[in-house]
């Protein structure tokens, strides 16, 4: 039995979280609440596996409930928020906080669509109550990575020609990791980056706000017809695929989800892989399932280089390991450690050509 605590301030959202949550039998709410500072007290009681909390309360907010959290009681929380340009923007920071993941909160109404909503945020708590809550002490992220960092790192394997994109994928636990990697690049870096972040509808468009704050590259969403550019992060458009055409182009794609998803790391990766083969960086981080196992084998069959998070420094060691599984990674580090190897494996690229 997954134990979880639900805490709005709003009767009509507890309500209706109830009602769905109730339609999976391994799931029982112990507990609700109407602010932070209410569930702090009651967590010690009801001993939760999973919390899921609003954003916007009175008392004590999400973001300040998230943080008194992770500083007494480590749990996995989902942050059930509105989407919209404010609510999705400042849903990242509280992922920045602590909490793992975000569920698009129902709208006040008893004609929700159970079918489609109720299994989903099943799966996400089904997902969190396995989860290892990580605490850590984050260093300046605008500080960059030091010649210290990159020098500890085990030296790469180097291809015959120069690498022209660096492709990243990522599900649960994504967003944090991406900040990691991401936030550590210069924004002179001489590469683009496209990455595909599996994140609920409505909040793709905070995800490139929260990112664009604190890296240097500039983080955009990719354009149809528009070339990849060096110093620039892209991630596609809610709900569309994205691939490169013949051309190196980005194109976006309605087509039916892959594994479940849309966009899919795989179906990205594997037009990457098509276009530039062996000039390609492919990255597998954090995630449930196994969407980009196949795309990153086919970066590797391409002739590219291939890197997957490891078990320990994942919130969700499924996507990783399926492509681990499948050989499809060449390298597997932690996460602090893939930002120094992307750097480091670039700038040598760099140095051999200016030799060359």
């Amino acid at each position: 039995m997954i134990r979880v605590l639900l805490v709005d301030d709003s009767p009509i959202a507890i309500t209706i979280l109830k009602r769905m949550l109730s339609k999976s039998p391994e799931i029982k709410v112990v507990g609700t609440a109407q602010n932070g500072r209410e569930a702090l007290r009651l967590i010690p009681q009801v001993t939760p596996d999973v919390v899921c909390t609003d954003l916007h309360m009175p008392v004590m907010d999400g973001l300040e409930f998230t943080k008194e959290v992770m500083a007494r009681h480590p749990l996995p929380i989902l942050l059930v928020s509105i989407s919209g340009r404010e609510g999705s923007l400042n849903a990242f920071k509280v992922l920045e906080a602590g909490a793992v993941d975000i569920f698009l909160k129902p709208k006040a109404s008893f004609e929700i669509d159970d079918e489609t909503l109720a299994p989903e945020l099943i799966q996400k708590i089904r997902i969190l109550s396995g989860v290892r809550v990580f605490r850590r002490t984050r260093s300046d992220s605008k500080a960059g990575i030091r010649a210290s960092d990159t020098e500890a790192v085990t030296k790469i394997r180097l291809p015959n020609t120069a690498v022209r994109v660096i492709v990243i994928g990522a599900s649960t636990g994504g967003p944090q990791a991406l900040q990691t990697i991401l936030t550590n690049m210069p924004s002179d870096f001489p590469l683009p980056i496209i990455c595909i972040q599996h994140i609920s509808e409505g909040f793709q468009q905070g995800l490139v706000e929260w990112l664009s704050s604190q890296c240097r590259m500039k983080v955009e969403i990719a354009k149809a017809g528009a070339v990849p550019r060096p110093g620039n992060i892209y991630f596609p458009k809610e709900e569309t695929h994205l691939k490169i055409d013949g051309t190196g182009r980005f194109a976006l794609s309605p087509e039916p989800p892959f594994d479940g998803h849309r966009p899919s790391v795989t179906v990205t990766m594997k037009a990457v892989a098509q276009y530039y083969g062996n000039s390609a960086v492919g990255v597998l981080l954090t995630g449930m399932g196994k969407d980009g196992a196949e795309g990153l084998l086919a970066i590797k069959q391409a002739g590219g280089i291939t890197i997957a998070q490891d078990e320990a420094s994942s919130i969700v060691f499924g996507m990783p390991k399926q492509a681990i599984e499948l050989d499809a990674a060449a390298y597997i580090a932690p996460l602090d450690e893939i930002g120094p190897m992307i750097l480091k494996f670039v700038l040598q690229l760099l140095e051999r050509k200016e030799k060359t």
